[in-house]
């Protein structure tokens, strides 16, 4: 199995044998419920489809109670996909076992939401024009963003003011400093995007 849904907890620091203090984050990773499988033959290609955190039955769709019903587990808050062609029936339950200290992982996440930012802090621009003769409030302006006669448009992907963040992110490498399978925690060393308790994917 390639990865597991888990919950972002917070962020903490260890000290490695060799005295150094590092910066890790911590993350709650299952247990996941194998809720469905997916085959060549019927599907068009072979994965496994997790849930993770229990809800109640009343705040189930009643479609959704008859895909955990046909599984025989109870239902569940998130649901993942992993392309995975392995030995795996639905109501076995996965747990931060499948992942081991030293190992590396590529966490997923929807990172924090800012708003509408401007350009200095949306891309880091360093502000344009004077500081005098008469300048007004144009220190954190993005200045020209092109020609006026040709080819008399703004390009694609032009970098301006706009919303930041609240978008998927995927950190990769992160080197798996820490397994505690009796808390079913996963410490992973540096940051991992989205705020304290949002669902996240963490992949081999």
């Amino acid at each position: 199995m390639p990865g597991l849904l888990g919950k972002k907890i917070g962020m903490t620091s260890v000290f490695s044998a060799d005295g150094k203090n590092v910066p890790c984050t911590v993350i709650e990773v299952g247990p996941c419920v194998v809720t469905q499988i997916k085959t060549v033959e019927k599907d068009g290609y072979a994965a496994v489809q997790v849930g993770f955190q229990e809800k109640k039955e009343k705040h189930t769709t009643k479609p959704e109670q008859g895909h955990f019903k046909k599984a025989g587990v109870t239902p569940m808050r998130h649901l993942a996909e992993f392309k995975f062609d392995g030995e795996h029936k639905p109501g076995e339950t996965l747990t931060v076992d499948l992942f081991e200290e030293g190992g590396f992982v590529d966490v997923a996440g929807t990172s924090k939401g800012h708003g509408y930012q401007g350009v200095v802090k949306r891309h880091g621009f360093g502000g344009v024009g004077q500081t005098t003769h008469g300048q007004h409030n144009r220190l954190r302006a993005p200045g020209a963003i092109g020609a006026c006669s040709y080819p008399a448009k703004v390009f694609k992907g032009m970098r301006m003011a706009g919303q930041m963040g609240n978008e998927r992110v995927t950190v990769q490498n992160l080197q798996v400093i820490k397994v505690l399978p009796e808390h079913n925690l996963l410490m992973v060393k540096g940051s991992i995007p989205g705020c304290k308790g949002s669902i996240v994917l963490v992949e081999k």
